[in-house]
């Protein structure tokens, strides 16, 4: 006999909104490899800043909780390689990128139950 569980039926803005953020994530992890890689093999002040960009998002994400300043201490100590720094920026890019889609998704559900709740009001006033 077999265990057959109902799966409750998933959101198609849901799942678009989880497809969205991992091709965003997917493509910038791809974007900063191989910068990152262009940077260590040929020192050209464009891949320079190709790069100073990539790493904007991350480091004002962590300037905004306060993690940025200890991050740049241990760098500077030598407590975190410049492989680490570049690991976590990529973790918080990633996270910035999920928060976003789930910010933009609420919306995105608010206003389609919005939509949704104004169209079946339209019916008008009961008749009496």
């Amino acid at each position: 006999m077999t265990d057959v569980r109902e799966r409750p039926p998933s959101s198609p803005l849901l799942q678009v909104m989880w497809g969205n953020a991992f091709l965003l994530s997917v493509l910038y992890l791809l974007v900063g490899t191989v910068v990152e890689l262009l940077r260590q093999r040929s020192r050209s002040p464009t891949v320079d800043r190709l790069s100073m960009a990539l790493d904007s998002l991350p480091a004002r994400a962590l300037e905004l909780v306060h993690a940025l300043g200890p991050l740049r201490v241990a760098y500077f100590d030598g407590r975190i390689s410049e492989l680490g720094v570049r690991v976590l920026f990529g973790v918080v890019t990633v996270a910035v990128i999920f928060l976003l889609a789930l910010v933009v998704g609420a919306i995105m559900a608010v206003l389609r139950w919005a939509v949704l709740r104004a169209a079946g009001n339209k019916s008008g006033p009961p008749q009496g």
